[in-house]
């Protein structure tokens, strides 16, 4: 369980192709306090610590995470997004993210705000659970944010300065993909109505 506040932006250090996986080693301040099987969010998604040294460690990504992810477009010295699981006795300061990215979306359009950046990202709803509402929640690279403008396809997220450095969002930019997270409760409330509905209206 994650709160979608990132911690940190590592740097991949080198991608190693295993078969179907993908083995993802990175750099980044707190290597030290890591420990192997603990689970970390990379741009969202949930990865276990399958080997560490004293700077780097390293996290396999699956074919089914590379498909559903931006994981597999990652090249040696691009910025994660990183942010370990919540603290059973910590603040909730973001939203409940569970890790489990949803899909990808696109993003189109980056403008400046005098001082924030508005960021615009379409996508093609892989369900009909994976929506956005206005001022509601959607994690983006595991960032917890909150939606504006949201339409059917697309939606914008205000980003202030803290995280537009401290996160990859300065690297994000129009035809960068980025991963989703949906909150998970209104994918249940929307399943849940989807199912009370007559077969002709789903």
């Amino acid at each position: 369980m994650f709160t979608g506040i990132v911690e940190e932006a590592a740097k991949v250090v080198s991608l190693e192709k295993d078969k179907e996986n993908l083995h993802i080693t990175l750099e980044c301040s707190f290597v030290n306090e890591l420990k192997i099987d603990q689970s970390i969010s990379h741009n969202g998604v949930c990865l276990t610590v399958v080997k560490k040294t004293d700077k780097s460690y390293t996290v396999t990504a699956i074919q089914e995470t590379l498909l559903k992810s931006n994981l597999g477009k990652l090249k040696p010295g691009d910025k994660v997004n990183l942010e370990r699981s919540a603290k059973i006795d910590g603040r909730l300061d973001g939203h409940i993210v569970q890790g489990h990215v949803d899909q990808t979306a696109e993003c189109t359009e980056v403008k400046e705000a005098d001082g924030s950046w508005y960021y615009t990202f379409n996508y093609e709803p892989a369900q009909n659970d994976y929506l956005t509402v206005e001022k509601g929640s959607v994690t983006v690279n595991g960032v917890s944010l909150t939606v504006v403008n949201s339409k059917d396809k697309s939606f914008q997220v205000a980003i202030i300065p803290y995280t537009y450095e401290f996160t990859n969002f300065h690297q994000i930019k129009p035809g960068t993909m980025v991963n989703l997270e949906f909150d998970i409760i209104g994918k249940y409330i929307a399943k849940i109505i989807r199912q009370q509905l007559p077969a002709d209206k789903h």
